[in-house]
């Protein structure tokens, strides 16, 4: 079953933050909780959106590369976090004054208001020959007239400024991942229209990760720990109308967590946007979303392949049997074509991969 977190913060709680929420000497978060608008030093004007360069923004203060954020531009962490060739990533919301998101579902996007602003840079450390930081692209998902639109800004190598591009680039680095393994990368960063593919739903783009059942946890504000949704609603970035308790995902990483909450966990955010109803994926008979994955066909669980790309694999998830797997085959590949996702990953998820093989070898259903 899931776990339900109840978020417990007292109406006291709530009334300190308000009144020493603004952190003075923590530059990661010098957020005012009136929110953003004319408090803050962001300009966004949905006339003229997208600028041409990133700073025009005033997303950041001070060098553009710190990612040091302006006051009213609100950093946060989903539980979960797509797998993205073990990019690093740091994500901010930031909306006008006097407008918020509200709750729709505990596993739907938040509703957003138009001139809302996800913001999500992609970055490395470690990069070679300097074992340095790189800092490759910043993308924009903003709302305006009632629908999501992208914008892409691509760095530059002084890591100085970040240009408004939309047609994708191939940056090929070589790094080592916080577990200290080398790599080398093709990184890609998308145009548009592979942006659209993973954030389609009815062919219009949508979020991804700002859910509420994968905000439901506790970051480390310049001001002191918080849940992000009780930061969000002292913000006034999100509305009233939550529920007592959220059914939060499993984070993958826990290693005290059931093996099968943590699978569900880690399908939820890397498979779920395109394998559902409305989604690229949607024709497949899995559904990998974590409210739907109580049900072990929805993992593929016993459930024969629509098209074998090996006549061995007799099962999408075939009990105690990584040879017929075709979900460990697919996880297990770095070839274009048979690698899932099919988007946003050329490595194999070395972690992610030893995950999905404890699991499926720790299966005893017996299939038909």
């Amino acid at each position: 079953n899931a776990p339900r977190m109840k978020r417990r913060l007292s109406f006291a709680f709530i009334i300190a933050a308000l009144l020493f929420g603004c952190g003075k000497d923590d530059p990661l978060d010098p957020v005012p909780l009136s929110g953003g608008g004319s408090s803050s030093p962001v300009s966004f004007d949905l006339a003229q959106v997208p600028y041409d360069s990133l700073s025009n923004y005033g997303f950041f203060q001070g060098a553009l590369a710190d990612l040091q954020p302006s006051g009213g531009v609100l950093p946060f962490a989903p539980i979960n976090a797509l797998f993205s060739d073990y990019a690093h990533k740091s994500r901010f919301v930031w909306m006008p004054e006097g407008v918020s998101a509200t709750y729709e579902s505990d596993s739907s996007a938040l509703v957003f208001p138009d001139g809302a602003v996800l913001i999500k840079t992609f970055f490395y450390d470690h990069v070679q020959p300097d074992d340095g930081r790189r800092i490759l692209e910043t993308r924009l998902l903003f709302r305006r007239n009632g629908s999501w639109e992208f914008a892409d800004y691509i760095w530059n190598e002084e890591m100085t400024e970040a240009v408004y591009d939309m047609g994708g680039r191939n940056v090929p680095l070589s790094f080592t991942d916080d577990a200290g393994t080398p790599h080398d990368v093709i990184y890609r960063i998308p145009t548009e229209t592979e942006c659209l593919t993973c954030h389609r739903k009815a062919n219009a783009p949508v979020p991804i990760g700002a859910k509420p059942q994968n905000l439901n946890s506790t970051f480390t504000y310049a001001d002191g720990p918080m849940n992000q949704l009780d930061k969000w609603t002292a913000q006034g970035y999100l509305g009233g109308g939550l529920p007592s308790t959220i059914n939060t995902v499993a984070d993958w990483t826990d290693t005290s967590l059931p093996l099968n909450d943590r699978v569900r966990g880690y399908v939820d955010i890397n498979c779920s946007h395109c394998h559902t109803d409305g989604r690229y994926c949607d024709y497949r008979p899995m559904r990998f979303s974590w409210t739907q994955t109580t049900d072990p066909a929805m993992l593929g669980v016993c459930v024969p392949p629509h098209q074998p790309l090996l006549p061995i694999h007799s099962h999408i998830v075939k009990p105690g049997n990584l040879e017929k797997s075709l979900l460990y085959y697919r996880m297990d590949s770095d070839l274009d074509g048979i690698r899932m996702p099919l988007l946003g990953r050329t490595l194999i998820h070395e972690e992610a991969r030893q995950l999905i093989e404890d699991w499926i070898l720790s299966l005893t259903e017996v299939c038909e």
